[in-house]
């Protein structure tokens, strides 16, 4: 038996679990949107050589959202795409969109570049955003799947129902994100469950760092039926970054769950993802907690941290305050004005 091969070591058979590696997508929020070609190259390259099922490129906020208000990107969508396609001979090649920042022209884009699966953010309470966008892709022949935002705002039977909406647009997968790193295992084993019993498609999990428990709900998300679960190189995210791929992984593989992925190369893939891509790999630092306590988007984190300080104002404050308006994701603004609020708060 080949000790570096994950797939070969899953002895007892749980079934497979396909891994969807975010790293070149959510990572670019850590760095401000700033990856180089041969960033992406290199760490495509090694990822592909690795085995992961799904290589998933863009800015941050996903397609068309280089902008001044979400952050421009180094690089335009099409030359991230073609770097990464041209890197990437066994992976398949993933982007993310969120209806509002991208549109049909940047799917079209994408499919021209050969993207092989799509993904279509909402929301968890605004499936009905992404009718238009999984039709067209429906239509296009490319795989698509709904995923929904910022899951912790959302009861289990409401996902369920979102998600089971998203499946009568073309989705032929579903998911949850855990935007703000605020969920505690059972949080996870709840909503899986509730998403499992409402459609007959498979069902995703993305996971973020803020308390420390990505793994751990990652393990409870596969435990309760999840077929696919992401993760990023080193944790490569948002705020406190993502489920750490190099360790669910075997995880999983002790676990007795098979990925495909060879252990050797997804380790040295991690290496190079940390020696190329990052200044140094995400911290669980004080913003960090809070943000996740707060239940707010990781990727506010470093526009807060910019704003309180120019604004003079605890960025600590400006979570939970953010969190007491229900801040999500696409409204960047709004750190503007909660941080002006609290200055005027204090003078007063």
């Amino acid at each position: 038996m080949n000790p570096s091969t994950v797939a070969e070591q899953s002895a007892d058979g749980r079934g497979d679990v396909l891994i969807h590696d975010p790293s070149l997508r959510d990572g670019h929020h850590a760095v401000r949107h700033q990856l180089g070609a041969e960033q992406l190259r290199a760490y495509a390259e090694a990822a592909d050589a690795a085995g992961v099922p799904v290589v998933e490129v863009g800015h941050g906020n996903g397609l068309g959202a280089s902008s001044l208000q979400a952050g421009q990107a180094r690089l335009s969508d099409d030359e991230m795409l073609a770097v990464v396609r041209e890197a990437l001979t066994r992976s398949r090649m993933g982007v993310f969109m969120l209806p509002g920042w991208g549109t049909t022209a940047d799917l079209r884009k994408a499919i021209a570049h050969g993207v092989d699966v799509v993904r279509i953010g909402t929301h968890c309470t605004e499936s009905d955003l992404a009718e238009r966008h999984l039709g067209f892709l429906l239509e296009a022949g490319v795989e698509a799947q709904g995923v929904l935002l910022m899951s912790h705002m959302a009861t289990p039977e409401r996902l369920a129902k979102e998600c089971a909406q998203l499946v009568s647009y073309g989705a032929s997968a579903v998911g949850i994100f855990d935007s703000a790193g605020h969920y505690l295992p059972d949080d996870v084993t709840e909503r899986i469950t509730a998403i499992r019993a409402a459609v007959d498609v498979p069902v995703a999990f993305h996971g973020h760092n803020n308390l420390g428990m990505a793994v751990a709900n990652s393990v409870a998300a596969v435990a309760a039926g999840a077929a696919t679960l992401d993760a990023c190189a080193r944790g490569f995210g948002a705020g406190a970054g993502n489920t750490q791929l190099e360790v669910l992984v075997p995880v999983l593989e002790r676990m007795g769950y098979g990925t495909g992925i060879d252990l050797y190369g997804l380790l040295d893939a991690a290496d190079i993802a940390e020696r190329h891509l990052m200044p140094a790999p995400p911290t669980i630092d004080s913003v960090a907690v809070v943000s996740g306590l707060a239940g707010v988007f990781s990727g506010f984190k470093t526009r807060v941290l910019d704003i309180s300080r120019r604004e003079g104002v605890d960025p600590r404050d400006v979570f939970f305050e953010l969190s007491r308006r229900q801040a999500v994701a696409g409204q960047e603004d709004l750190i503007v004005d909660v941080a002006l609020a609290l200055r005027q708060d204090r003078l007063d």
